[in-house]
């Protein structure tokens, strides 16, 4: 009930109150340069819950049947980072056998240089993968 409140309460908030959030970011906003602009519609999921019956909770949750013949992605919608991240889910648990094989692992390879490698502890791998993400989005 408390998360459902604050969402009623920030949906509900004046143009004033949302400029003195602002301002804690950028002091010399002013008012007459914002307006809201509607962006969306943020979905949240209900899961079950022994003690309360249901609970709300944020994120994006990816629902598969068994046999991999339909899945869908819940909750808020995913932003760019993990969206790449919920399709790779995705594939794998409809098409686990495929993503397997040596023909998809050299796809995925292809499309995701660091697909199946860690970036954190692959410094020289990171640094290749700014610099195409950067040429690739012209920000070089």
């Amino acid at each position: 009930m408390d998360l459902t409140q604050y969402l009623i309460r920030e949906a509900l908030q004046s143009h004033e109150l949302r400029m003195a959030s602002l301002r804690k970011f950028y002091p010399q906003a002013r008012s007459e340069d914002w307006e809201l602009a509607a962006a969306g519609k943020r979905v949240q999921i209900i899961k079950s819950c022994d003690k309360k019956g249901g609970k709300l909770e944020f994120g994006t949750e990816i629902v598969a049947a068994a046999d991999g013949s339909l899945a869908a992605l819940l909750g808020a919608s995913p932003g760019a980072s993990v969206s790449v991240q919920a399709m790779l889910d995705v594939l794998q648990r409809c098409f686990a056998h495929r993503v397997a094989s040596a023909d998809w692992q050299e796809k995925l390879k292809a499309l995701i240089p660091s697909y199946g490698e860690s970036l954190v502890e692959d410094a020289g791998l990171l640094k290749i993968v700014r610099e195409r993400n950067l040429a690739r989005l012209a920000l070089k």
